[in-house]
């Protein structure tokens, strides 16, 4: 299998193009198979006769402009990334090729730096974006649904661990409060993985009483104890060849975590009130909202069980981290909240979806799921409005921070910084809303550049949860 990266590389400076490929013949990564034209024609034609993963293009060529090869990739892929090198720093320009699809823009004389920089970069991403597609396909083929729904950048990383964890048999450690999916990933990963015919289990530690944790993990003789009128199967045992998801295994006590190190270590366990050991094969993806690295400071969980579970440690970040993906989960809650209410609902108002945007959701995903189907069953028509939202989400502004007033005798809250960083999220925030949501024009409204636009977005966590 090809696993070069594949650049085509378009100029009709034989110059430029040597340095792009002296550049690229001295990256350690990603190795790089660079094609090189002088004219946009004859890039056109190798992109029909081979796979290119990026193009690197001059804006000023002979037969075509930079823009026209832009438009024309995007229309042949849009999956091929672009890149168009120009002569001048023109905002104007930038802004241009930017809305038309442009993944960024180079400025002459090239600097090795900044190109390298650039091809690990878009490497990287396209790596990723190959690894969703095909856990997409592999989690809609094995669930017949599209139950993790995300655009996320946060969201994407995690899944991209779940997915390369998810071909071998190490043992995964998933973190993350409660309410963020912890099962539905470990679901994920069983059943795109090798054992995906083989049983899924889960022991909710949290769950069961302490004197019960042990019995139901391993097992247990008649009369191992009071109560025990019968041999009974663990839930290693029922895993046998598959994956047993042990969650909040941070609850488990010490006694049972000697147990569980051995069954981690050795592949055997022993049922309760017998001494014979049982050989197994089975697969363990532990999850915890606990800090285990401090209960292991306060001698509350063992060190070496920990490294035997942290093997692959996965963090799923909660739903205030990701907030980007809250319009795609609203919409995808009413489809099945309305179905199975058996009520006529399809949309939810700006102001109410401006509410949940706003909210932090101490409760994660679950908690948004339960406010949709609460709103749905509560709603009079066929819109989500604001009073359908518990009370919780719509008084929850108040406690907002708010934007200092220059001519207020009071000192800022929480000093200059972040009273200057509130005073342009404020500015940010409403710039996308007066250009619905399109960050080249809100970069143009502030007068400044989309590429510094989005670094003050990303640096001050501002959310574009514009919904047309």
């Amino acid at each position: 299998m090809d696993k070069s990266f594949h650049v085509l590389a378009i100029d009709d400076d034989p110059i430029q193009l040597e340095l792009i490929r002296v550049i690229c013949s001295t990256l350690a990564y990603p190795t790089v198979a660079l094609t090189t034209v002088e004219r946009a024609e004859a890039g056109f034609d190798v992109l029909e006769r081979m796979p290119v993963d990026l193009v690197i293009t001059d804006y000023r060529l002979p037969d075509f402009s930079g823009l026209d090869v832009l438009r024309h990739v995007k229309e042949k892929n849009p999956l091929i990334a672009v890149v168009v090198v120009t002569a001048f720093e023109s905002t104007q320009e930038a802004i241009e090729l930017m809305k038309s699809g442009a993944d960024d823009y180079l400025v002459k004389p090239l600097r090795q730096a900044e190109l390298e920089h650039l091809l690990v970069r878009i490497a990287e991403r396209q790596i990723l974006q190959r690894e969703s597609a095909i856990l997409r396909e592999d989690v809609e083929h094995h669930f017949k649904t599209d139950f993790i729904i995300f655009r996320s950048r946060e969201m994407n990383d995690a899944l991209n661990v779940a997915s390369r964890s998810a071909q071998s048999s190490a043992t995964v450690l998933i973190r993350g409060e409660s309410g963020t999916g912890k099962e539905l990933i470990a679901q994920l990963i069983h059943y795109t993985g090798e054992r995906k015919e083989k049983p899924f289990v889960t022991v909710n530690v949290a769950a069961l009483p302490e004197t019960l944790v042990e019995s139901e993990l391993f097992g247990h003789r008649r009369g191992a104890f009071t109560g025990a009128t019968e041999d009974r199967t663990g839930r290693f045992e029922e895993a046998e060849g598959g994956t047993l998801f042990i969650d909040e295994i941070g609850d488990i006590t010490p006694g049972v975590q000697v147990k569980l190190l051995r069954a981690l270590q050795f592949g055997q366990v022993q049922r309760v009130g017998d001494n014979k050991s049982i050989n197994l094969d089975v697969r363990i993806i532990a999850a915890t909202n606990r800090n285990l690295e401090q209960m292991i400071q306060e001698k509350l969980f063992r060190a070496d069980l920990y490294y035997r579970l942290n093997v692959i440690s996965l963090d799923l970040p909660p739903l205030r981290k990701r907030k980007s993906d809250i319009p795609l989960l609203v919409t995808h809650f009413i489809l099945r909240f309305s179905r199975k209410n058996h009520k006529d609902v399809s949309q939810i108002s700006h102001e109410a979806l401006d509410r949940l945007m706003k909210y932090e959701y101490p409760g994660n995903v679950r908690e948004l799921e339960n406010m949709i189907e609460r709103a749905i069953i509560l709603s009079r028509g066929p819109v989500i409005l604001e009073r359908d939202l518990p009370e919780i989400v719509v008084s929850s502004q108040r406690n907002e921070p708010t934007i200092f007033d220059p001519s207020s005798s009071e000192p800022p809250p929480g000093g200059l910084d972040a009273a200057m960083n509130a005073y342009e999220r404020a500015l940010l925030t409403r710039a996308l809303e007066q250009s619905e949501g399109n960050q080249s024009a809100a970069a143009r409204l502030l007068g400044v550049t989309e590429r510094r636009f989005r670094s003050r977005m990303e640096l001050l966590e501002v959310e574009n949860s514009y919904r047309g």
